[in-house]
């Protein structure tokens, strides 16, 4: 139990000796960022079996405080999935980004923000407390803002601009959210509150919160209509941070979160479930078309990251044990193959200094690894078998079938036709077609950026080992229990609570 802290404090720690100690420091930054990550990947994996071996939730107590005034830790097997893919993006991240960040100054401002982000992200995983989740929340939002803004051109600090003020928006909505809630349960402990909710019922204002709620995590998705933010931040920000920012940020910060609320405190409803299904449907297709229009590379992918989180909502609204794990094993899919994809963005970028698809191509015989790589990451993004993201889009297609939504379904696979169509502009205009003039010269990227692109492609190659048996029940298989039990899930976590 005494490890269950050291999510927060070892990136937090991190975050404050690198910037006291980092400035002079390169290789400082870069060797103990690397440490500290792979230190919270390792401690991922070390839950992940503890988990399995005590068949229950993990509850840590700052300080030793109880109920009511404590702060709670809870690790069950949906903060424990959402912890790894966090800590572990991360980790391969951190190595892209010893070489990807030489091009900046300041770069242990960098480590240091990023540390941040990890911390915050982290603590929304663990925390069982709905304050203490907007307190990470904002510690992770406040460091992404102020990465955007990195490269402090024109472009990156309009860019941060427009994220932060929508961001703040949502953080008001969520944070009045919460104010209202503890008006009627006078508690924070969200096990307390899906108890009380239970009891007292739901009534016009808890409708009220959860509206707020949905909104305000709903723009940390990036699910439609509260996407706008999404595709000016993706471009300007540096690329491991495009790719932190597609591949866990909105996850953790938005869907993991909207699941938390509405499935283990709240209780999900018929309304709900609908309007979960359609907010999904409508990013897939709104989000698909939207990035078959773009010629700036990591324009086109944030727009993608819309259309792919459609499916883990729609998955989440159906609501089925399938469709649940279809949502949650396309959200560790889009987690890889959509940081790859930003990472090959970057080397791209690093190696010839434009995103500009209409500048581009031929690229394939000049820059063969990160051509390799990107298209492990396009056939998994496009569900071609055996790649591992054909695995998560068929089960959210079988879900939608087997519930007697055929209308989702087809919507599902128009979505399917529509990443074809934009990956394939994408391998078309970069890695085919004549060489230009001015690329004549370019190189492959260095070794550490090749080597985090190379992990990455092989997940997408053999991810779907992910649904052998053992392999499922120990990390797929919790995390889709602690949401298919609903409320009573946090009951018996309240109950585990008072008995310690």
């Amino acid at each position: 139990m005494q490890f269950i802290p050291l999510f927060i404090i070892l990136p937090l720690g991190a975050a404050f000796l690198i910037s006291l100690a980092g400035k002079n420091k390169t290789k400082f930054c870069d060797v103990f960022s690397v440490i500290i990550t792979f230190a919270l990947f390792i401690l991922s994996l070390f839950f992940v079996f503890k988990a399995k071996m005590c068949a229950t939730a993990l509850i840590y107590k700052v300080g030793g405080w109880g109920l009511p005034g404590g702060i709670i830790l809870v690790l069950d097997g949906l903060s424990i999935f959402m912890l790894t893919i966090i800590n572990f993006i991360a980790f391969i991240i951190n190595i892209f980004s010893i070489n990807y960040m030489k091009r900046f100054s300041a770069k242990h401002r960098f480590y240091t923000l990023f540390m941040l982000m990890i911390a915050g992200m982290n603590g929304v995983a663990m925390t069982g407390d709905i304050f203490n989740l907007f307190v990470f929340y904002e510690i992770a939002s406040i460091a992404s803002y102020a990465l955007v803004a990195f490269g402090t051109e024109k472009e990156e600090l309009e860019a941060s601009l427009k994220y932060t003020i929508i961001g703040v928006v949502g953080s008001l909505f969520i944070l009045l959210g919460i104010a209202f809630l503890y008006a009627y349960t006078s508690t924070l402990n969200m096990a307390e509150i899906a108890s009380r909710l239970a009891q007292n019922g739901i009534n016009s204002a808890v409708i009220f919160v959860s509206i707020l709620f949905i909104a305000g995590f709903g723009i940390k998705s990036a699910i439609v209509p509260f996407h706008a933010w999404l595709p000016d931040a993706h471009p300007a920000a540096p690329a491991p941070i495009s790719a932190m920012l597609s591949g866990i940020f909105i996850k953790s910060l938005g869907l993991y979160t909207l699941c938390r609320i509405f499935y283990n405190v709240f209780g999900m409803n018929d309304a709900l479930m609908h309007l979960f299904m359609f907010l999904g449907a409508l990013s897939i297709i709104i989000g698909g078309f939207l990035a078959l229009g773009q010629s700036d590379i990591k324009r086109l992918l944030g727009y993608s990251s819309i259309s792919q989180v459609g499916y883990m909502v729609l998955g989440l609204g159906i609501g089925t044990p399938l469709a649940i794990t279809g949502a949650l094993l396309h959200l560790l899919n889009h987690s890889v193959f959509k940081s790859l994809l930003f990472l090959n963005a970057g080397s791209l970028e690093y190696a010839t200094g434009t995103r500009n698809l209409e500048k581009l191509g031929g690229l394939r015989t000049k820059m063969p690894m990160t051509s390799a790589t990107s298209l492990a990451a396009s056939m998994s993004i496009s569900g071609i078998p055996p790649f591992a993201g054909f695995f998560s889009k068929l089960l959210i297609i079988a879900a939608c079938i087997e519930s007697g939504y055929i209308g989702y379904g087809i919507i599902t696979i128009i979505g399917a036709i529509l990443t074809i169509s934009y990956i394939l502009k994408f391998q078309k205009y970069v890695f085919f077609g004549q060489l230009k003039e001015t690329n004549k010269n370019i190189r492959e990227v260095p070794i550490l950026m090749k080597f985090s692109m190379t992990v990455l492609a092989f997940i997408c190659i053999f991810g779907a080992t992910l649904m052998i048996p053992k392999v499922k029940d120990y990390f797929l298989k919790p995390a889709v229990d602690s949401l298919t039990k609903g409320i009573k899930y946090t009951n018996l976590v309240s109950q585990q609570l008072y008995e310690k």
